[in-house]
């Protein structure tokens, strides 16, 4: 028995020592990032011409947008909700902001009609999950083929046709890339903050943690719901006015796969499916670390159809440390 006396003196020992408890509660978010410059180092050493600077910067670029999207994914999620019909918002707000372009609408005026097109339909969706109390997936099932339909519908597949000085914001390609990175950056870094510091970000993490003792501390639960579908609306409106400055034309499937894309980034970079904990600098090394396998993949000559193997299984191995570490702290 003097196994379990130990056993149970180093789990004491560990809840007392703040550095052990800080690596314990950011476990999910390290170990994603070990992996991720694992990954780039071998990369270093068996594929160099991985780094060469256009095609990282192109890389980045193309990610940019979803990373964006990803930072509202992983409110919804800490606050326990999904929402799967980012995809079909992309796209629409990227043919409504093509459109407004084409109309000779400035830039300025046409990015705060994207990111209003993206809030009102994520208002629709926060309506009826927060306001109906009905499932998210459902809802948002429901709106996604709606929204994609219903721009198929209408442009028949036709592209938008943007005019001259709306790609790469009117800026040269190499500095409209980078412009685009830094405000990716720029808006991770403030949602970070905002997510650690204001009383409205740890409301998020405890409607997600318990939905009741929320209630209970004066928080309202279905306005935190609503305002993050509004907020994930919105983020979307905002990431699809980068995709447009991104070529001359719009595609009106655009944004497909980007659900699966965002959701996968934010559990890989642990937020917990099951809501109530995550950062976004893990859901950062998550999407960084799915993105670098496709080109990986290319410089080590691995036959492209491994990319989505891969990708499954890490969200995989995702998906069973965070029911494994729920299982432990039920303990």
């Amino acid at each position: 028995m003097s196994w379990l006396r130990r056993s149970a003196r180093l789990k004491k020992e560990w809840r007392h020592d703040p550095e052990a408890l800080m690596l314990k509660r950011h476990f999910r978010e390290l170990s994603v990032a070990a992996a991720l410059g694992i990954l780039l180092l071998f990369l270093a050493v068996a594929a160099p011409a991985f780094y060469q600077a256009q095609p990282l910067l192109s890389l980045l670029t193309r990610e940019a947008p979803t990373l964006v999207v990803a930072c509202g994914m992983a409110l919804v999620i800490i606050s326990r909700q999904i929402d799967i019909s980012v995809g079909s918002q992309f796209a629409v707000c990227s043919v409504c902001a093509g459109l407004l372009a084409a109309l000779k609408w400035p830039p300025f005026l046409v990015l705060p009609a994207s990111i209003a097109i993206g809030a009102l339909m994520g208002a629709i969706n926060g309506t009826l999950v927060a306001g109906l109390r009905l499932p998210s997936i459902v809802v948002t099932l429901a709106t996604m083929v709606t929204w994609r339909e219903g721009l198929r519908w209408l442009r028949q597949g036709e592209f938008v046709n943007l005019p001259d000085g709306v790609q790469w914001l009117g800026l040269s390609q190499a500095n409209g890339q980078r412009a685009l990175i830094i405000t990716a950056l720029v808006v991770l870094v403030l949602m970070a903050l905002a997510m650690k510091h204001l009383s409205a970000g740890r409301f998020v993490h405890a409607v997600g943690s318990d939905a009741e003792a929320a209630r209970l501390a004066g928080i309202r639960p279905q306005l935190v719901t609503f305002s993050t579908f509004v907020l994930i609306g919105a983020f979307t409106g905002f990431a699809a006015m980068m995709n447009i400055a991104q070529s001359p034309q719009v595609d009106p499937k655009s944004g497909t796969g980007l659900e699966l894309k965002t959701i996968a980034a934010v559990v890989v970079g642990g937020v917990a499916i099951s809501g109530g904990r995550g950062t976004l600098w893990g859901v950062f090394a998550g999407l960084l670390l799915l993105a670098c396998i496709s080109p990986a993949l290319t410089h080590l000559h691995i036959e492209a159809y491994w990319e989505k193997a891969i990708q499954g299984a890490i969200i995989l191995l995702a998906v069973v440390a965070d029911g494994l570490r729920t299982r432990s702290e039920k303990r």
